[in-house]
């Protein structure tokens, strides 16, 4: 079970609240940009599916599966949604995902930021060991922005999951280790710099 202390997250770029239903139409708003559900190869909700998938994660955070957040600018626009994840405290470990941003948003920092705020947040208060990141393999604008992040590839699950569409993808499963995040966050912090206002 995740220690499910509803907590929000602050940066200068995003903020990242507990998911709540209130947040449906400005989720709808963001995946509009873009037509960001108009992949094949991710499971990005269509805007008639918001509803539906805000309670499924609330669902599964209730049953202590996941912590769900909303991501929003500082101005309250609504950018996306991302969650922490398979929770393991024997580590412990938990892995960071379900996560997409409205498509204006993409170069802007505010996912850098966003990762920035949930690794501190599992290694400097969770206590966390390990942090797990995954995506399919034929998603590189994810895979290149995992890589960015300074995670290390651990491995493919092969043909482990099948889409809308009846494909069977591959996960590519990433970590940053404890030894690892003080670098990690160097890294962050150094490309964010500069979107960071004086």
């Amino acid at each position: 079970m995740l220690p499910l202390e509803q907590i929000t997250l602050t940066g200068h770029l995003v903020r990242l609240e507990p998911l709540s239903p209130a947040h449906h139409d400005g989720l709808v708003d963001a995946v509009q940009d873009g037509q960001m559900w108009d992949r094949w190869y991710t499971s990005i909700p269509r805007p008639e599916e918001m509803a539906a998938e805000i309670e499924s994660r609330l669902e599964r955070q209730a049953r202590g599966e996941m912590l769900a957040f909303t991501a929003l600018r500082p101005d309250g626009t609504v950018l996306g949604m991302t969650t922490y994840y398979d929770w393991d405290p024997a580590v412990p470990r938990l892995e960071i995902g379900y996560t997409w941003n409205r498509a204006s948003a993409h170069g802007s920092g505010t996912n850098a930021e966003s990762k920035l705020l949930l690794l501190k947040h599992a290694f400097e208060t969770l206590g966390c060991e390990c942090v797990g990141l995954r995506t399919q393999w034929v998603n590189h604008q994810s895979r290149a922005a995992i890589e960015r992040l300074g995670a290390k590839q651990d491995g493919v699950l092969r043909a482990n999951r099948r889409f809308r569409n009846g494909a069977l993808l591959d996960a590519v499963l990433y970590s940053i280790l404890r030894a690892e995040w003080p670098a990690v966050r160097a890294n962050l912090e150094h490309r964010l710099r500069n979107r960071i206002p004086g």
